[in-house]
């Protein structure tokens, strides 16, 4: 069992963080990606490093397991990056808005008749 260098607690070696004082336990968090099916063979390793330069490294692998390049963004950039990421949605018309402000879902449509439902 190891023990965080914070509070003295015990902790399995393979926690990233103290279950006691939240203090992290390594100096960095490695995460992979799977490849879309035409880049087989290949993966997207993103490391965050918690050190007093912190930053946050991709870097793309083969399947060698070696590195065939790579860039560190720091948080700033990081976080431009996850905004871009994020899955895109239809902006709402001006129109859907007043909709939903009215408490309206759907337009209304006329009968046959000519009558508003």
């Amino acid at each position: 069992m190891a023990q965080c260098a914070r509070c003295g607690g015990e902790l399995e070696e393979r926690f990233r963080f103290c279950p006691w004082c939240a203090q992290p336990q390594r100096k960095k968090i490695v995460e992979f990606f799977s490849p879309h099916p035409r880049d087989a063979g290949k993966a997207l390793r993103i490391t965050r490093y918690l050190t007093e330069d912190p930053h946050i490294r991709f870097s793309v692998w083969n399947e060698s397991g070696v590195a065939e390049g790579a860039v560190s963004l720091d948080e700033r950039e990081a976080g431009r990056v996850a905004r871009f990421l994020r899955p895109v949605t239809r902006q709402a018309s001006l129109l859907d808005v007043a909709r939903r402000a009215a408490g309206r879902r759907r337009p209304r449509t006329r009968s046959r008749t000519g009558e508003c439902r």
